[in-house]
């Protein structure tokens, strides 16, 4: 059809008819603007409107769709030539509407996925659950769009489509793990322990240490090199207070009061608030924190929290000589000299400027053992 051609005579016939655009929209049912998207050539009419739109304008169907009143000698041929030409526009018509309806199923079916993603939890079943069936209603789409091929390419552009979908959605789950810190939807197994719950997914595992605590932390071993007897356990946040991140504060001057605040704000304690105060003439450090010392003693939480801010910030402050930590209604005091006599392996923690290997094994690992953080800190703190 020749959508110009038919707009035109259209205009010409309402003209005739000494009809306004807005009188033939009334007559039938549709808006100004259809009228004029008609005869300006930018659309046709809606097929159900053509004998309203003929009987309007006092031409036949078989005018309106030449574009041109249609002499009776020709009248035959035109009406066949017509009949080919509209049973085309009718298939290019439903085409085009279900091209359309197939990239709906697509685009929805990957909003569907990723927005369940996104609002619900990650240990959320209908995370899943609505993801997958986004999955499935994108694939109907790509399957409708396929539909011509002969039956090995469909199936193997449907599978295709399948596997890139479901890697989009473990590709978008692991960067929220890893990222947010959150555990992995799509975990085929989920093992409880003591202190821990641990993810089992296709390609990786996930710990998470501390559930449910302040120093909850996730430890992602894309390698699978951990069990749950040997993946580091601390009980504190290892992500906000383990060496990887406390080490950028290694500094040879107490002095440094941005620097030293960042180490203390990363320590064990911090979470429960404090103030510090620097005797730069002494090489004194005083840290005062809003809390009452037995409060926190659960599993010697104190006791590990002393050694370990102890050890790492002598370690990381070259040049401070005494640490003062009080708490509502006592004091506890510790000097470097004690540290460097008394704590096992300190030199190999301090070595080459900080060893993190040793760090670990010599401190971080040694807060998971009672009696040795009883035994220091008598020797530390009491004696």
């Amino acid at each position: 059809m020749d959508q110009e051609k038919i707009g035109k005579f259209i205009a010409k016939c309402r003209k005739d008819k000494k009809l306004t655009q807005s009188e033939l929209a009334e007559k039938l049912g549709v808006t100004d603007k259809s009228i004029s998207n008609w005869e300006n050539g930018r659309n046709m009419p809606d097929l159900s409107l053509f004998k309203s739109l003929c009987e309007s304008l006092d031409i036949s169907i078989n005018d309106l769709i030449s574009g041109e009143k249609v002499s009776k000698d020709k009248y035959q041929e035109k009406l066949e030539e017509n009949i080919i030409t509209t049973i085309d526009y009718t298939n290019k018509k439903v085409k085009e509407k279900n091209t359309l309806i197939n990239i709906i199923l697509i685009i929805v079916g990957i909003i569907m996925a990723i927005t369940a993603m996104i609002i619900f939890p990650s240990e959320s079943s209908w995370g899943s659950f609505y993801s997958v069936l986004g999955c499935i209603v994108s694939l109907i789409g790509v399957s409708k769009f396929s539909k011509k091929l002969n039956y090995a390419k469909r199936i193997l552009i449907n599978f295709g489509y399948f596997i890139l979908f479901i890697v989009m959605l473990f590709l978008i789950d692991y960067i929220s793990v890893v990222n947010i810190k959150q555990p992995p939807r799509f975990s085929y197994l989920k093992e409880t322990g003591d202190n821990m719950i641990i993810y089992k997914a296709p390609l990786y595992n996930v710990y998470r240490i501390n559930k449910d605590t302040k120093n909850e932390y996730y430890i992602i071993d894309t390698n699978k090199i951990y069990t749950e007897d040997t993946v580091p356990i601390t009980p504190f946040n290892r992500d906000k207070s383990g060496i990887d991140n406390i080490i950028k504060y290694k500094n040879k001057y107490v002095g440094n009061n941005s620097n030293t605040g960042n180490l203390i704000n990363n320590l064990p304690l911090s979470e429960y608030g404090y103030v510090f105060k620097i005797d730069s003439a002494n090489l004194k450090l005083t840290i005062d924190y809003h809390i009452t010392d037995w409060y926190i003693n659960e599993n010697h939480y104190l006791e590990k929290s002393l050694l370990y801010n102890s050890v790492a910030i002598f370690s990381l402050i070259d040049n401070v000589d005494k640490i003062t930590f009080n708490f509502s209604g006592k004091s506890y005091q510790v000097y470097r000299k004690q540290i460097e006599n008394l704590y096992p392996n300190y030199s190999n923690i301090i070595s080459n400027k900080i060893n993190k290997n040793n760090f670990n094994k010599y401190l971080e690992n040694k807060m998971n053992n009672n009696d040795f953080v009883e035994d220091m800190f008598y020797k530390l703190f009491v004696n």
